[in-house]
């Protein structure tokens, strides 16, 4: 079977990770700032498509009693 991860001594697991860490610590805070603003859309999103899956089973139900 063929090595197609290279060499050993040339790739630092650790390092990634680091860079990850980095990336999620530098978007952190505008994250932070904009997830109470945002989180009135996904509830009114939700209730929405209730409604209209309770409209179309009451359609559904209405048609197939007719």
């Amino acid at each position: 079977m063929a090595d197609n991860q290279g060499p050993q001594g040339n790739y630092d697991p650790a390092g990634s990770t680091q860079m990850f860490r980095a990336f999620v610590d530098e978007g952190a805070p505008q994250s932070r700032q904009a997830a109470p603003a945002a989180s009135s859309g996904p509830r009114i999103g939700l209730i929405v498509g209730i409604v209209a899956a309770v409209v179309v089973v009451a359609a559904v139900a209405w048609l197939a009693l007719k």
